[in-house]
Parts: C-alpha cells; sequence; structure tokens
C-alpha cells in the first residue's frame, strides 16, 4: 500500500467516527450511483491527442498548455476542489515528488474549476510549487469526459458540512470532475491514464512516476 492510498484509509476510519452512519450512507450512495455511469471508460483515452487549454492560475494569470508542452512531458491533476480532504491529500503526496516529476523533464499542473482565489488558498495551505489551474465551468474537463452532475440526495449532506460549490466554483451548477491524472508527451498524446469516480479512490503515485 502506498503512503497515500494509508493516509486515505487513516482518514476514512477517523471520517468514519465523527460524521453520523447517514451521511456516510449518502456519500457511499453517491458514489454508487456515479460508478453505473462508466465516467472512467467513456472519457478521453490513452493514444487519444488532448486538447490545448488556456487556464488562469492563482494569480489570475493565463497558463498555456502549449508553452508547458515545449519544455517535455505535462502531468495533469484534476481534483474536486480545495474543500475535498482526499483531493488535500492527494495534491500533498504529488507535491513531495515534485522533484522527481522534474527530473523526468515533467510538468505538473493541477486543475479544479473553483475560483482563483481559492487556488491560491490551497497553495498557500499546502505549500504547493505547482501551478494549479481554474477551469471555469468544467470547460477543460467536459472535453475530456470527466464531469458529473453532483446528485440532489446528496447536496443537503455537502452543504451541512459547510460545502457551498457556489461559492467555491463561482457558478449556480454542481458539476464537478471525477479525480483523474493524466500524462500528455511533447505532441499532446495521452500516455497515461488514472479516473475513478469514486474519489476516495487516488493515483498510486510511484505507478505514475514508473511512465514518465
Amino acid at each position: 500500500m502506498t503512503d497515500l492510498a494509508t493516509q486515505i484509509q487513516q482518514f476514512n476510519i477517523e471520517l468514519a467516527a465523527k460524521v453520523p452512519q447517514e451521511v456516510l450512507e449518502a456519500f457511499g450512495k453517491s458514489i454508487e450511483d456515479l460508478k453505473t455511469k462508466n465516467i472512467e471508460e467513456k472519457s478521453i483515452k490513452i493514444g487519444e491527442t488532448i486538447p490545448n487549454f488556456s487556464l488562469k492560475n492563482a494569480k489570475n494569470e493565463v497558463v498555456n498548455s502549449s508553452d508547458i508542452l515545449k519544455n517535455g512531458k505535462m502531468i495533469i491533476a484534476f481534483y474536486r476542489g480545495s474543500w475535498c480532504p482526499y483531493c488535500n491529500l492527494e495534491l500533498k503526496a504529488l507535491q513531495e515528488k515534485i522533484s522527481e516529476f522534474k527530473e523526468k523533464n515533467a510538468t505538473l499542473v493541477a486543475i479544479s474549476p473553483q475560483s482563483p482565489d481559492n487556488s491560491l488558498t490551497v497553495i498557500e495551505k499546502h505549500h504547493l510549487t505547482f501551478e494549479v489551474l481554474t477551469d471555469k465551468d468544467n470547460v477543460f474537463a467536459k472535453q475530456l469526459g470527466i464531469v458529473f452532475e453532483l446528485q440532489d440526495f446528496v447536496l443537503p449532506y455537502y452543504h451541512a458540512l459547510g460545502i457551498d460549490l457556489s461559492s467555491f466554483n463561482e457558478n449556480t451548477n454542481n458539476s464537478l470532475p471525477i479525480p483523474a491524472v493524466f500524462v500528455v508527451n511533447e505532441s499532446s498524446k495521452i500516455i497515461y491514464k488514472f479516473a475513478d469516480a469514486n474519489y476516495m479512490n487516488r493515483i498510486d503515485i510511484d505507478e505514475l512516476l514508473k511512465t514518465l
């Protein structure tokens, strides 16, 4: 079991001890419903060309994928938002491997639908040294086929935990990307893909490193 997987396992134990069973069951039902949609299989595949993107970073500067790929491979990590504890664990784990990514001539970027201000918060909280980009209204994620609509039945439980997606994402929909990581080569071809609608399952970063 990887360090990240161990951390998630420990978090789940702590979560089960703190959160009412009703909430845990609602989250479980939400995940089960998402898995039936086969988002992972229907989304963009290894060997396909990824669309170019121009997205704002936490400083409101535009970052272009074409510029990143001039310097080598690109790792794109989609996360749901800074409110998601699993995403936070993954971002921290990726940061710990940043020097190894650079040694393999790969540039890491993280993407979510949340606003640049919220991206800045997550950068400062976890001392991230890679770009954290805003995909407003999930426009780019939709091109990759990794977006879903959070179900109405689970929204009250998110609100009860203080998670207001409209505030984080500055819109009125409840669309999110599933957790996904892509490695893109200099020709914009996807050479590695991880995607899982169960947001509790996260990438094996050691496996990712082997593909670079």
